[in-house]
């Protein structure tokens, strides 16, 4: 008898140690991929715009296998202030970076006792890994022990430093700051954009080649599009046109690297591309009708393709939050419409830098299966700085504060369409201009376009608007200035605006 009850409590504890286990695996945690493409139009994308002359077949695939955002926000209309928002869940106008962005040499914008999504996720037993273009800054280390600084009241880092000063630089000397101060284990990188010096990569803050060759640049008269990059030091293998199929062979090894890991990992794969310099290799020229930009995007979806079908080989596709967005609008004049006739920016006024619709609104698709509606669509007007709270929501976290300027859009993920109380968003233009929308209503501070579009700044005069007005349910294409016709609420806005900015 003794023997029975002795297989009996063995069999008993067997059943429970299993339940407890398949307990374990139904709440484990899902793998998060941040996919960030760089200079994507919202009307690029296929699923976007039925209108578009470049299909993205791969993109549109996560379309229809999660939920898409016709009213996403990037918080700002250039790359390092959006990626300084979406890893910190603050607007970037916050920190030193008041316009513009920074340049490879740049000092590390986000300080390193701050939050951000990697280090918040590494409270969670999550490993942690930065792959693609950083653009947020590095502390690059003098022959002297020190680092590199900038002088003071150089407006947004902009000055280029001159070779002297490069001189001083040890290159052999991993640099501080970076991915890894921000709360990464694993990096693997460009310093900024890919028409920006330094030309070169490295691996957690440490060159991965000397910097013993340079660049003359590249079509420096072509007006920032083509296949233009500056002058500058580069390593000598360094090759521009492989860099973005470098990354995803990059993202494809840490996949594979995470199979069979207990622990469930975050990837924040920010893309060089389709920035400048536009550079499709051979099998995709032509392959849209949207010239060389067209065909570029066209590569872009492909590598996108390649990074989603190895999820799925490894096993994750199951249990992985995919996030993909783009850090702004395109930059798409208005003759590149009317030779194309595409529009890359939608319906939207303007383009990338701009303070319009065209600057800042972006495609945005969330796939988690088991969770997210298939094919479901949000007109829910968020930001990229939500992205922090939302994923707080996923992994339940009560270890981290909430970043002041991100609010979680959780519930709107989990199929709850009455969720819909977001505070008004801040837009803010490559030349420091902000905007404020709350509900259908859009205020700018001042005229012009605070960006790339002409004009981008209209000198005050007397019976001129003080900003511009738009109700964008009506006026999606901000061309109707209301605000003589409604000064109460512009007035009402800007109050709110300046608010929000004293936080």
């Amino acid at each position: 008898m003794k023997f029975k009850a002795i297989i009996i409590f063995l069999v008993l504890c067997t059943i429970l140690t299993s339940g407890c286990h398949q307990t374990a695996i139904n709440q484990r945690l899902p793998n998060i991929v941040v996919i960030l493409a760089d200079d994507l139009g919202y009307g690029d994308v296929s699923s976007f715009n039925q209108q578009s002359n470049i299909i993205t077949p791969n993109i549109d695939a996560l379309a229809k296998e999660g939920m898409s955002f016709r009213d996403a926000h990037s918080n700002s209309s250039v790359c390092t202030p959006t990626r300084y928002g979406l890893l910190t869940g603050e607007y970037a106008w916050r920190s030193r970076l008041k316009q513009g962005v920074l340049l490879g040499y740049s000092p590390a914008l986000i300080p390193e006792s701050m939050p951000t999504l990697a280090s918040m996720l590494k409270k969670h037993d999550y490993y942690t890994a930065c792959i693609g273009k950083w653009h947020l800054g590095l502390d690059w280390k003098l022959k002297d022990g020190s680092y590199l600084k900038f002088p003071k009241g150089l407006p947004a880092d902009r000055k280029l430093i001159d070779y002297r000063t490069l001189e001083k630089i040890d290159f052999s000397s991993p640099a501080k700051g970076g991915p890894i101060a921000a709360g990464f284990d694993h990096s693997y990188i460009i310093p900024a954009s890919l028409d920006f010096e330094p030309y070169c990569y490295l691996k957690n803050n440490r060159l991965v080649e000397p910097l013993e060759a340079t660049t003359e640049g590249r079509d420096l008269d072509t007006g920032y599009t083509g296949a233009f990059w500056r002058p500058g030091k580069m390593s000598p293998s360094f090759d521009h046109q492989k860099v973005l199929p470098t990354f995803v062979d990059k993202g494809v090894e840490f996949i594979k690297s995470r199979e069979g890991q207990e622990n469930p990992f975050f990837l924040y794969f920010p893309l060089n591309a389709p920035h400048t310099p536009w550079l499709p290799s051979q099998n995709f020229i032509g392959s849209s009708k949207a010239g060389t930009y067209g065909d570029f995007v066209k590569m872009v979806d492909h590598e996108i393709g390649r990074l989603l079908n190895q999820l799925a080989a490894s096993g994750f596709q199951e249990n992985t939050l995919i996030i993909f967005a783009s850090d702004n609008g395109a930059y798409w004049k208005q003759e590149f419409i009317e030779e194309f006739q595409h529009k890359s920016n939608y319906r939207f006024r303007g383009m990338k830098a701009d303070i319009f619709e065209g600057g800042h609104r972006i495609p945005l698709i969330v796939k988690w299966p088991g969770v997210v509606r298939k094919g479901s669509w949000s007109d829910q007007t968020l930001c990229l700085t939500d992205i922090f709270s939302t994923i707080q929501g996923v992994i339940k976290d009560e270890l981290t504060a909430k970043p002041k300027d991100s609010y979680s859009f959780y519930e709107i993920l989990n199929g709850d369409k009455s969720a819909n109380s977001r505070p008004p968003v801040i837009h803010h233009s490559s030349k420091g201009v902000f905007a404020i929308r709350s509900g259908p209503w859009k205020w700018i501070e001042g005229l012009g376009s605070g960006g790339f579009s002409e004009p981008a700044v209209v000198p005050y005069q007397e019976g001129l608007p003080a900003g511009q007005l738009y109700n964008l349910d009506e006026d999606l294409a901000e061309s109707v200035n209301r605000y003589f016709e409604m000064r109460e609420l512009s007035d009402s806005l800007s109050d709110v605006l300046n608010q929000i900015k004293k936080l």
